[in-house]
């Protein structure tokens, strides 16, 4: 019995060897996995890292080109405003004008005078000398 017992014990020394040996490897295999997730994990660091910076570059790309459109938007509404003033006189002179015409055709028609008469002056020529400073200043 004893060379039965011997083999059994041999076949448990066997057991504790495999079984030592798996363990082994399974720690082996685990530092293996920690090692590259640790190495995946650095690399997403960096790729993030590096997007972030990519990102901030293109931001300030855009704040710039916002701060130039602004100034633009500036510069355009206050050139509008200059336009809208000249608007403003233009047509006040331009009011002024036709009520200086109406004036001297509503002369004209209490004077009797008619347009069309072969004359070249026509209705301005008597109220041109009246007039001819005020319209210059137009």
């Amino acid at each position: 019995m004893r060379s039965s017992s011997g083999a059994s014990s041999g076949s448990s020394a066997s057991r504790g060897g495999n079984a030592d040996e798996r363990k082994r490897k399974r720690m082996i295999s685990n530092r293996e996995s920690a090692r590259r997730s640790r190495m995946r994990k650095r690399k997403r660091v960096d790729d993030l890292a590096l997007e972030a910076g990519q990102l901030a570059v293109e931001n300030r790309r855009i704040v710039a080109g916002l701060v130039m459109t602004k100034g633009l938007y500036v510069n355009v509404e206050a050139e509008n405003s200059v336009l809208r003033a000249q608007v403003a006189e233009l047509s006040s002179r331009l009011d002024s004008l036709n009520g200086i015409i109406a004036y001297v055709n509503s002369m004209n028609v209490l004077c009797g005078r008619t347009q069309g008469n072969g004359s070249n002056g026509g209705l301005w020529e008597p109220m041109m000398a009246d007039v001819g400073p005020f319209v210059e200043m137009f």
